[in-house]
């Protein structure tokens, strides 16, 4: 494997990169810390009734409520932070699947004229593909990131191992 310094162009995708894991980040944080505080979300009432429905009605739908924001904030940490990016990335993706499930609980909020015609509601829900999709950069970014790194970590293992068997022989 070709490790290829950092130079203008992949500094540049690295930064993008970086860029969008923190964009999604601060959304994310945005969102949740709004749902601390009643009647701060749009999508208060709409995540209430949904999880309300996921749970089969087992857990009062304000800690329900507090679940998810706190869910959506330490998830925006993560990604500001850069940190435990798989782990992070797959609770992204779980929470976007979730986001859907409007559409099949609840299609008269999400649609004036299905398939096409959606409420705001709707349009407030189909915007996360773009989340989804950034989610999806950012498993790619992070599977690369880590190849890169197990082959730095190889070559390096190998170069020591190399100079071990040239001082034996010298």
């Amino acid at each position: 494997m070709e490790i290829k310094p950092v130079n203008a162009d992949n500094g540049t995708a690295y930064s993008s990169l970086k860029l969008l894991r923190i964009c999604v980040g601060i959304v994310y944080l945005w969102f949740g810390a709004l749902k601390f505080f009643e009647g701060l979300s749009p999508a208060e009432q709409l995540a209430m009734q949904t999880i309300h429905k996921l749970t089969f009605g087992l857990i009062n739908d304000r800690m329900n409520l507090i679940m998810l924001a706190s869910w959506e904030c330490v998830l925006g940490l993560l990604l500001i932070a850069g940190k435990y990016m798989k782990p992070a990335l797959a609770f992204l993706f779980l929470h976007m699947v979730c986001t859907f499930t409007p559409f099949v609980f609840f299609p008269s909020e999400v649609f004036r004229q299905a398939p096409y015609g959606l409420t705001m509601t709707g349009q407030y829900i189909m915007k996360n593909i773009v989340f989804i999709a950034a989610g999806l950069v950012l498993w790619k970014a992070e599977q690369e990131k880590r190849a890169v790194n197990k082959a730095i970590v190889y070559e390096e293992n190998s170069f020591e191992g190399l100079e071990a068997v040239e001082a034996k022989a010298g």
